[in-house]
């Protein structure tokens, strides 16, 4: 299931929507991303992050499918926050159901690796000079491209 939303997420949640996903399920991997908060050095006081409809959605669900024919996926959740974000708000969440161990690690890494290069996101950092957009970090792109 994916959501794109501005509301806030409860972890402890959706981890057991994920537990409930049935017989064979032996391992259950999940990521939260935040707002980095980096001790205010570049002045970055939140984000604002915009997506295109319709499309973001259908980006993430061929990630899961991918995930998927690569691994054995049971269920997976992802929910990505959009609009205005303060500093240390939860911001992402990817959540894998597998039989496995290795396969949950992969898949959940996989998914959140392509996610920040593939969905069309948009961010802004909002700092106390301004506000810019940002660009997609080269490290970003290099983790995207070992998964080829």
């Amino acid at each position: 299931m994916i959501s794109v939303q501005s509301e806030d997420f409860d972890v402890a949640a959706e981890y057991a929507a994920l537990r409930d996903s049935g017989a064979g399920t032996g391992a259950i991997a999940t990521f939260t991303g935040l707002v980095r908060d980096s001790g205010d050095l570049q002045g970055v006081t939140g984000l604002y992050l915009e997506h295109y409809p319709g499309m973001t959605e259908q980006v993430i669900q061929g990630l899961i499918d991918d995930a998927s024919k690569r691994w054995d996926v049971r269920k997976a959740r992802v929910i990505h926050r959009v609009g205005r974000l303060a500093l240390c708000d939860q911001i992402v969440f990817v959540g894998v159901c597998s039989a496995h161990r290795g396969d949950a690690f992969a898949a959940c890494q996989f998914i959140m690796d392509a996610l920040k290069t593939s969905a069309p996101f948009w961010k802004k950092e909002i700092t106390s000079g301004g506000e810019h957009w940002v660009e997609q970090k080269a490290s970003d792109l290099a983790r995207s491209r070992d998964w080829e």
